[in-house]
């Protein structure tokens, strides 16, 4: 489920072994075998370690992706990923694979790539590089680069960018599909209902005839259930307003579609959206990404209501400014002074902007709970201007 579920490796994953709207036979393997059928198909053993590598991480990267985002299943399909090039990756049934590609696989198969502060397995595309180019690895490119003297991070920086990193030793279980296998309706609560109720709000940004939910509260209210029939006309679903199995899975196929996670170059899943911003981090001079922006976004609208606390520009970076605009408000929230935001710095910060969202800019329709705070961030809707008592959105 593209919103909330960590990813872990599948015990087993399976292969359609022809382009998915043909018939072709379905095959279940173990994912390392899997991955050691792929990278025997796609690559030469006699390549540098380097390159094996590189194309490996890449071929479970890729993988992990089609599963991470039900890419299949959520188009109605019984299975995970197909062997066809067109769209996949070469899978050829009851192959002998080699020797030292298998060593490498069964050191690797846990191991998976991931833009820095994004949750979902990278899409990382790939092509031989020389019949087809794309814009992910070159196989070919790879080879020389690793008998050039490159290492395999530097390959894949090379392709796929400097902000990237490795997970290592993922989680092994067998794939958990989405739904909760009952329908969502009035009256429904729990997480499953914030699950829908983000991904509503975001594919919404595309089509903005989908009602926003606010407060995103994890309760099917009428607000929902206005959404989710919008939603169902839209895409030509009976409009009753109940998340069935089709409407779930219209969902998670739309919400991957629009953020397109599985896409080289995606939106991304931030943890921000599935944990709180708080959740498990502490952020200090040095750190980036969108927990930085959340940190920014908060101390910009308690800023306005304190003459002590520096102005900041909304930018995922914690340099010098955002340090100094911390230790100022620890000062003025009563805190150990140290420019360093742990659990306790969160959630002070988080309750003074609370409180002044639904106070003194009650009328500027500013987030509130933490779910639609963590979309705002996510989305980069940050007012981008000093919010001021008698400001009101526009």
């Amino acid at each position: 489920m593209p919103v909330t579920v960590i990813p872990y490796i599948p015990q087993t994953i399976t292969v359609h072994t022809g382009p998915a709207d043909q018939w072709a036979e379905n095959v279940t393997v173990s994912f390392s075998d899997y991955i050691k059928n792929v990278a025997s198909s796609e690559i030469y053993p006699t390549w540098p370690e380097a390159a094996l590598r590189a194309n490996i991480l890449a071929q479970i990267s890729f993988a992990l992706n089609r599963v991470y985002t039900e890419y299949y299943p959520s188009r109605g399909y019984d299975f995970d990923i197909t062997g066809s090039t067109m769209n996949d990756q070469k899978f050829i049934k009851g192959r002998s694979t080699f020797e030292n590609v298998d060593r490498l696989v069964d050191d690797l198969f846990t191991t998976y790539i991931r833009r820095q502060g994004f949750v979902e397995p990278l899409a990382a595309k790939f092509c031989n590089g020389t019949t087809v180019t794309c814009d992910g690895l070159s196989q070919w490119g790879s080879e020389r680069l690793a008998r050039q003297g490159s290492s395999t991070m530097d390959i894949l920086r090379h392709y796929y960018g400097n902000n990237i990193e490795l997970v290592s030793n993922a989680p092994i279980r067998d794939i958990t599909y989405s739904y909760p296998g009952y329908p969502l309706q009035t009256g429904s609560s729990g997480n499953y209902i914030t699950v829908l109720q983000v991904m509503l709000n975001r594919i919404g940004q595309n089509y903005p005839a989908i009602p926003r939910i606010r407060p995103v509260d994890g309760v099917f209210g009428s607000q929902t259930e206005s959404a989710v029939k919008k939603f169902q006309s839209i895409f030509n679903l009976t409009p009753d307003g109940i998340v069935g199995q089709g409407t779930w899975y219209k969902l998670v196929s739309l919400h991957g579609a629009v953020r397109k996670l599985s896409e080289l170059v995606s939106e991304g899943q931030p943890y921000t959206e599935i944990q709180g911003p708080s959740a498990g981090v502490t952020l200090r001079e040095g750190s980036t990404g969108i927990a930085v922006s959340a940190l920014q976004y908060f101390i910009s609208i308690i800023g306005q209501f304190s003459s002590t606390i520096p102005s900041l520009t909304i930018d995922g970076i914690f340099g010098p400014r955002t340090r100094e605009a911390v230790e100022a408000a620890q000062t003025r929230l009563g805190l150990p002074v140290t420019g360093v935001v742990d659990e306790q710095t969160w959630q002070r910060l988080y309750d003074e902007y609370l409180g002044i969202a639904r106070t003194v800019l009650a009328g500027s329709n500013l987030p509130t709970s933490a779910q639609e705070i963590q979309s705002s961030v996510v989305a980069g809707q940050f007012p981008g201007y000093n919010l001021t008592y008698g400001n009101s959105n526009t």
